[in-house]
């Protein structure tokens, strides 16, 4: 066990970071963790901004995560990766499929997509681990399975985590009809 560690989940409503969030607050509740998951919607219907935190330690008080206290960002969209950067800790990651979806703004035609995101959260002195996590869960068959390809790249940053603990954790929050798809999307995103 050991001190607090922070994990901020963020996307857009409708990209499953409730079902990620869920089910990693799950796996470290029976690591023996304790664990505090909370939900801070925006607009979470689809196309709104939606971060969950995680938090969990040998004895959480809070659940929120401050400015400067994230050590992972796990982002399914690169503007929402950039939109948080300053949660980030100096040595914390970001974890982010390199899929754009476009913001109201820019889809009204009021602003542009910003260019250069990953380079520019670099620049910044962020750690930044992209990766086509759409294209990876299409490959598994569903393009919804992208919070599952995430939660599988998120996996290898816990090595003293068994991956069959993660199969297990996704096992008991996906529904069986979905099970084969999400343990793919799984796989695909550990690499």
């Amino acid at each position: 066990m050991a001190d607090t560690k922070n994990i901020m989940i963020v996307g857009v409503g409708g990209q499953g970071s409730l079902l990620a969030s869920k089910l990693l607050g799950y796996l470290l509740l029976t690591e023996g963790y304790d664990v505090k998951v909370s939900e801070v919607h925006g607009m979470s219907q689809r196309g709104g901004s939606v971060v969950t935190y995680v938090r969990f330690g040998d004895k959480v008080y809070s659940p929120i995560i401050d400015r400067g206290q994230a050590d992972v960002i796990v982002s399914f969209e690169k503007l929402e990766a950039a939109r948080y950067l300053e949660y980030l800790k100096p040595e914390g990651t970001i974890l982010t499929n390199t899929q754009e979806m476009d913001p109201m703004p820019v889809i009204t035609g009021a602003a542009k997509y910003p260019e250069r995101l990953i380079e520019r959260m670099q620049e910044a002195g962020a750690k930044v681990d992209a990766m086509d996590c759409l294209a990876l869960a299409e490959e598994a068959g569903s393009a919804k399975a992208v919070n599952i390809v995430l939660m599988g790249r998120l996996s290898t940053y816990f090595p003293e985590i068994p991956e069959v603990k993660w199969i297990e954790a996704i096992e008991a929050c996906v529904p069986p009809k979905f099970l084969e798809l999400n343990k793919k999307a799984f796989a695909l995103g550990r690499g």
